[in-house]
Parts: C-alpha cells; structure tokens; sequence
C-alpha cells in the first residue's frame, strides 16, 4: 500500500474593512496562512487583482513551490551521486495566460537552476540530475502545465 502524507495549513482572511464584501472595492485581499509550528505567512492577491504588493500572493507561492521542491530533489540527487554541490540559486519564472471570463491558469514555468559543484564533480551527471530531480518532485508531478528546466552549472 502506498504511504500517504497529510498537510494543515490555517487560512483566514483578515481583509474585512467593516462592511464584508458588500462591494468590490470596499474590501482588502488580505489573508493569513498558518501551519502549526511555523512562521506565520502573509498573503494577499496579486497587485493587478487590487492585492497588496508587500504580501506573498497564491501566484508567487505556487511558483516557489516549484522551484524549491526541485531544488530539494537535485540536491539528494547530487549528493547519492557524489556530487558536491556547493551554491544554487534559480531566479524562476512563470506565466499564467488570462481567459475572457476572468479566470486564468498556468501555462508555463521554467526553472533557471544556477548551480556551483566542486572541480572534482561530474559536471554532465550535475547536468542530468535536473531532469531526474523534475521527475521526482513531488510538485512538478501535479502540476498540469509544462515546467521547463535551463540548468547553469559551474565548478569552483
């Protein structure tokens, strides 16, 4: 049988201005996540859906979500592989495309992995582990859109 993992996490939106939503305009986007034993994460739309600027919006955690669930996967990878990672950043993007409804999804992200490895690491191995990583990230096998990777890889 399969293992399973459950997750919890604690929404609540603190945009009421004192009038609920009787109005469009009359209401911020403003929200709350909380997880059990973890920072607090303040949230809001995205500013071109009238959300605060200075908060994480849905768009942006998705995205990180990605980006951080392969990092974590390419790094186990490179380290039962003998790989010495030393460095990794990866400045992700993504794009949602906007229906005439309203509505919107993702229709792409890549992943921009820069990563720096010991001299005495396999840099083509290093450059194969990224689509291993794609393949076993928990996220990127949910996702229903493309997720592109354009790995850099430098040694030390």
């Amino acid at each position: 049988m399969a293992q399973e993992h459950q997750y919890k996490s604690l929404l609540t939106w603190t945009g009421n201005r004192g009038a609920g939503t009787n109005n469009y305009k009359n209401y911020d986007r403003e929200y709350n996540i909380t997880i059990d034993g973890k920072p607090m994460l303040e949230g809001s739309s995205d500013p071109a859906f009238r959300g605060n600027p200075g908060r994480h919006n849905p768009e942006d955690m998705l995205l990180a979500s990605i980006s951080s669930c392969h990092m974590l996967w390419y790094l186990h990878l490179c380290s039962v592989n003998k790989i010495v990672v030393t460095a990794y950043n990866d400045p992700a993007v993504a794009t949602m495309a906007m229906n005439s409804d309203g509505s919107g999804q993702f229709s792409s992200a890549t992943l921009n992995p820069q990563v720096t490895i010991t001299a005495e690491s396999d840099i083509q191995k290093a450059e194969k582990l990224h689509h291993e990583a794609n393949k076993m990230c928990f996220v990127a096998r949910s996702m229903n859109f493309p997720i592109g990777h354009v790995p850099t890889i430098k040694t030390e």
